[in-house]
């Protein structure tokens, strides 16, 4: 197969904007590999940029091409790439958008081998939130005798997040939905409800033990009343600005950054260990993408929603997926404040990334 498709926009916009347009298969560079896609994430930073909201940060240019976040096939390789084959299961980062495509061309230094014990769906959403989780709880340097709130626990930098700082022997406070509790009971959280009293709920459930660290994924100014209220030191209260910057850091990092690859690195191995689940949440048929970001969008989706490039279906094919979402109806109508959202700073509140 050589001819795929590939999602385009020519302007800025919601998602009227978003096309998917034939895509014949790339011709490798001499340090390139081309890959077949076979899963790639979705990333709310990536709508806000689709919709011009990160024009201070990123300048694109048109028709532009969406995703950052992949998995698949490398399919053929230029002559001076070394240590992968044609034919090996690579995941990485796509340095200038472009992931959500049958086909990308990407420089070597782009991906890394793909385990075989992670699957497709994992791989293929891991890079952009992965590589923000283990930058923030990385800098904050959670031990043993921490013990850290983190808001819309999870989302999907939230729910790495707190994997992560379990690891690092963090004792972790989980702001989140009460639908969201047991989930965030088995990754070994303590979670408390949103909402009027959440400072008693905090320092209840902590039980004596001194609240050391704020990590803010909600994106909203009680947060930073919050961490004060607990009080915790400036240092180590990260703002959803920060969180925001870490984002777009390494939405366009380069294919040499050593720092992406080396975090990718490891929260791949941890992956593999089964010291950090991902949780995916939606998968979507590539065509059905549009779909795919109106659920991150408006569903307040735990974890990670990706979309296949080749699923293989059973049952109708309108329902095959939506029949087996693990949502609750009412999480459309969940307040703002209560439900499990991770934002950007400046812009509305919307589900993780």
């Amino acid at each position: 197969m050589r001819i795929g498709s590939a999602v385009q926009y020519d302007r800025y916009g919601d998602f009227d904007v978003v096309e998917l347009v034939p895509q014949e298969r790339p011709e490798p560079g001499p340090g390139d590999v081309v890959v077949e896609i076979i899963a790639a994430g979705l990333n709310h930073v990536e709508r806000f940029l689709r919709e011009g909201r990160l024009q201070d940060h990123i300048e694109l240019a048109f028709p532009a091409h969406q995703g950052v976040d992949f998995t698949g096939i490398v399919r053929a390789k230029g002559k001076e790439v070394k240590g992968i084959r044609v034919g090996d299961e690579v995941l990485g980062h796509a340095p200038d958008g472009g992931a959500h495509a049958t086909w990308i061309r990407v420089p070597r230094e782009a991906v890394i081998p793909k385990p075989t014990h992670v699957g497709w769906e994992v791989a293929g959403g891991l890079y952009l939130a992965g590589c923000t989780a283990v930058t923030i709880v990385r800098d904050l340097k959670l031990g043993p005798d921490d013990t850290v709130v983190i808001s819309a626990a999870a989302g999907g930098v939230g729910h790495i997040e707190c994997q992560l700082a379990h690891d690092a022997g963090a004792t972790v406070i989980a702001l989140g939905s009460a639908r969201n509790h047991d989930y965030l009971r088995q990754i070994g959280t303590l979670p408390v409800v949103y909402g009027d009293g959440e400072e008693a709920r905090i320092r209840e459930i902590a039980d004596g033990r001194p609240i050391t660290a704020f990590i803010d994924n909600h994106g909203d100014a009680p947060s930073k009343a919050l961490a004060a209220a607990l009080g915790i030191d400036e240092k180590r209260y990260v703002s959803s600005e920060e969180r925001r910057d870490v984002e777009i850091r390494y939405l366009r990092a380069p294919a040499g950054d050593q720092e992406a690859m080396e975090n990718l690195t490891m929260l791949t191995k941890a992956v593999e260990d089964r010291r950090v689940q991902i949780l995916i949440s939606g998968y979507y048929p590539f065509e059905y993408i549009v779909d795919a970001y109106e659920d991150l969008a408006e569903m307040h989706s735990r974890g990670k929603v990706v979309v296949g490039m080749q699923p293989v279906e059973t049952g109708a094919r309108l329902d095959w997926y939506r029949s087996e979402k693990a949502r609750d109806l009412r999480d459309r109508y969940a307040d703002e404040r209560g439900s499990d959202t991770e934002t950007m700073a400046g812009g509305s509140a919307s589900p993780a990334s």
